[in-house]
């Protein structure tokens, strides 16, 4: 299996702590209360973060290291997607898939969070310029923040598939989750 680098490495993390932040916050945003703004403001911050942890990790998917790259991993082409399908099929049959990093289920699952946290970039950005804090939404930026809020439910999705995944391989003895927070091999 290849081994990820610093770079790719950091990133995640960064991409780890900064999603939770950000929907952690997004909870405690109330855009609509009168009182402190403290909230709204953490959350536009990290989301500011986190959106330009996007854009550095889709840089890097074109120009970072060959395991880091959307072009060796992501599912696009009918060979790739045919592993996926394999996959599926394994763990109907109640078996791990066994792949290298970003192969088959693991690639679809991260493309699938990637676009999740660039659509909640690309959704909260405008939300700063068009939004304040306790006025309601409306018009074009009402349609803006419910796209937005969408991530309340993709995210958990994201999680559930991605952190699941990550303990399934965990109780196999495959522990990749330390080398990705700089716990040891």
């Amino acid at each position: 299996m290849p081994q990820l680098d610093l770079v790719t490495r950091l990133i995640h993390l960064a991409l780890a702590v900064l999603a939770v932040a950000a929907f952690i916050s997004g909870e405690f945003a109330g855009d609509y209360k009168r009182t402190s703004h403290l909230g709204f403001d953490v959350h536009t911050w990290v989301g500011f973060a986190l959106s330009a942890v996007i854009a550095i990790r889709m840089a890097w998917g074109f120009a970072g290291p060959g395991v880091a790259r959307f072009s060796s991993w992501m599912p696009y082409s009918r060979a790739r997607f045919r592993l996926v399908i394999e996959d599926l099929r394994a763990l109907a049959t109640l078996k791990l898939p066994q792949r290298p990093a970003h192969e088959g289920l693991a690639g679809l699952v991260q493309a699938f969070g990637l676009l999740v946290f660039a659509w909640i970039a690309i959704t909260g950005m405008p939300l700063f310029f068009l939004i304040e804090p306790g006025m309601r939404a409306s018009g074009a930026a009402r349609t803006i923040k419910e796209l937005h809020e969408t991530g309340q439910v993709l995210i958990p999705v994201y999680l559930a598939l991605h952190v699941g995944a990550v303990a399934m391989h965990a109780l196999r003895g495959h522990h990749l989750w330390r080398r990705m927070f700089f716990l040891g091999s």
